[in-house]
């Protein structure tokens, strides 16, 4: 069996922000000021949110009624831990954290499909000798679990009749895969593509990279049991507002996003890869299929007691908010 080591604990970092953001959320009264509604949202440093980033620093908010706050966390999985904890209405997660919310019996609802992204790469160093997925037999590999980018390593290990049992995963921040590469710590890691410049140019001229285009991940917009259809369907309006505003304007879009992420996102890395994700809110066959796929690995990987069908999962689509904001969106039925 795979054996999960270093588990990283940022505990007094993510209670932190998610103390702050309780505070705010508490010192809010249902009308935020100005008489619009509040809402809160927790988002993570991902391109795959930028149109909530861009939202937030364009105050688009306000024109659909809402005052919003807007907190970012390190990945979708805290994300999700605050709604989960009541810190947030709304959160910007991964597909795989949402679905093993699900199959543990957690109160909460897919609202939305934001975004589609599958340009992801195996790292490693030039002197482990992987150049393909088959040679990660028997190797340590990073990884930040819990997240997508687990089930992503999962399907490069698929592509070659591997399972997890096949490695060593040990369990990484997603901005300790790069360092644990240099120190030789692992050897390969797979992270957010945020983090693929760090590793480049911790390894220098040992860096190497295995690309892998066999797995979308989703960005999803979630809801917890206090967020109502009426503040759904407003968050997702401002949302698609956002995407037009994108849409219209990438070069100003992707300024927006470097400069609500507060130095979380470099400008290079939007730069490069803001036109290789695809934006547009949507419930679709192909979303409920890919979270039924998740969900039955996530239950043999994880021993997760829910039921993994797609009609089970079908009851954990949220689609009453984006059929009111935009019919065409949703074509699950």
């Amino acid at each position: 069996m795979s054996r999960h080591r270093n588990r990283p604990r940022a505990a007094a970092v993510l209670c932190a922000a998610l103390l702050s953001l309780l505070a705010t959320s508490c010192a809010q009264s249902p009308e935020g000021s100005g008489g619009r509604k509040a809402v809160t949202v927790a988002g993570s440093d991902q391109l795959g949110g930028a149109p909530v980033y861009l939202a937030q620093e364009r105050g688009l908010w306000a024109e659909e009624g809402l005052d919003a706050t807007v907190t970012t966390l390190s990945t979708g999985r805290d994300a999700l831990n605050a709604v989960l904890g009541g810190q947030a209405q709304f959160g910007v997660v991964g597909d795989l954290p949402a679905v093993t919310a699900a199959l543990g019996g957690r109160d909460v609802r897919i609202v939305a499909d934001l975004s589609r992204f599958s340009d992801w790469r195996l790292l490693t160093r030039t002197d482990r000798g992987i150049t393909g997925f088959a040679a990660l037999k028997g190797r340590k590999v990073g990884v930040p679990q819990g997240t997508n980018v687990e089930y992503a390593l999962s399907r490069m290990l698929a592509s070659e009749r591997l399972t997890p049992a096949d490695v060593t995963v040990v369990n990484l921040a997603p901005n300790q895969v790069a360092a644990a590469l240099a120190r030789g710590d692992v050897d390969a890691g797979v992270t957010f593509p945020s983090f693929y410049d760090a590793a480049r140019t911790a390894l220098a001229d040992r860096y190497a990279e295995v690309p892998f285009a066999g797995y979308t991940a989703r960005t999803l917009l979630v809801s917890g049991p206090s967020a109502d259809d009426a503040a759904a369907t407003a968050v997702l309006r401002t949302v698609l507002r956002a995407q037009r505003s994108a849409e219209a304007d990438p070069a100003a879009a992707r300024a927006a996003v470097v400069a609500q992420s507060k130095g979380a996102l470099q400008a290079g890395y939007v730069d490069a890869f803001h036109p290789r994700y695809t934006y547009g809110a949507s419930l679709t066959p192909e979303l409920l299929a890919q979270l039924a796929d998740e969900a039955a690995w996530a239950k043999a990987a994880q021993n997760l007691p829910g039921a993994a069908d797609p009609q089970a999962l079908r009851e954990r689509l949220r689609p009453a908010p984006l059929t009111a904001a935009d019919p065409a969106a949703v074509t699950l039925r």
